[in-house]
């Protein structure tokens, strides 16, 4: 788009500290993992991304971003259709931000300064408008983490399975007994070594993973009523107080809250 490549490759070895592509993604659309040398920026100003690392998964709305640094594998899916606009960062040039995959709040200011990137040649001058774009572009992009959907990811093989079972049927009720019957433990040893492994306890993680699905149903337009149906709720109102409680906001104001008034929640 903007008469540049759509070719992630052609980003990472510019002359310059950063590189801004735009791509307009259908839903659906699947990048299977991959990694940069040089630190993202995934944007999109429509639809939800769900991007995927080893160290666990992150659904984010078109309010924000999340940050790849340089080097990690990951891979991402679009549901609905996605107005991508990431940036490639040389590493260096964002000394403050963090060395973990991150969400990232993408206030009006900093969601201008990236579409407005996407739009310059990628040998852009540096002494000019467009170098101060950028200088201003990457003051902008300081660490402000928010509250996320992540599911951490275990190495436990047995976990695994488990966890890959909750994604699959996040509607059942995933009581400790018939969670340890799946992962073949005894209830004890569940409740043990699943903290340890994921750093949440297994009810927080189902919860995660149905707020994960509601956010992937929500924003292909899913109505709320068969949102709340699809993941066991008897009423639309449940599922909304329990949607709120975990992330500040009822699933109605989920893609369009702006960040920053996204109150923290202590987990």
């Amino acid at each position: 788009m903007h008469g540049k490549s759509e070719n992630r490759d052609d980003y990472q070895h510019v002359p310059r500290p950063l590189a801004a592509m735009a791509r307009d993604l259908p839903d659906g659309h699947h990048i299977p993992p991959h990694r940069h040398r040089r630190a993202q920026l995934i944007y999109g100003t429509s639809g939800a991304i769900t991007v995927v690392t080893d160290r666990g998964t992150w659904v984010v709305p078109a309010t924000r971003g999340v940050w790849v640094p340089a080097g990690v594998v990951h891979a991402m899916t679009c549901t609905g259709p996605v107005r991508m606009r990431t940036l490639y960062i040389e590493p260096g040039a964002a000394p403050g931000l963090p060395d973990t995959p991150t969400v990232v709040a993408v206030p009006p200011l900093l969601r201008e300064l990236v579409d407005a990137a996407t739009r310059i040649p990628l040998d852009y001058r540096v002494d000019g408008r467009d170098g101060r774009l950028v200088d201003l572009l990457l003051l902008e992009l300081a660490p402000q983490p928010v509250p996320a959907l992540h599911l951490p990811v275990p190495t436990d093989p047995a976990l695994e399975s488990l966890c890959t079972a909750v994604r699959a049927a996040p509607g059942t009720r995933w009581t400790t007994t018939t969670a340890a019957a799946h992962a073949h433990l005894s209830p004890r040893s569940l409740q043990r070594r699943f903290p340890a492994a994921t750093g949440m306890t297994l009810t927080h993680w189902v919860q995660q993973a149905r707020l994960v699905h509601a956010v992937t149903l929500l924003a292909a337009d899913t109505p709320v009523t068969t949102v709340a149906t699809a993941l066991g709720y008897a009423t639309p109102s449940a599922f909304t107080a329990m949607f709120h409680r975990a992330l500040g906001v009822p699933p109605s104001s989920w893609f369009a809250e702006a960040p920053e008034s996204v109150p923290r929640r202590s987990t």
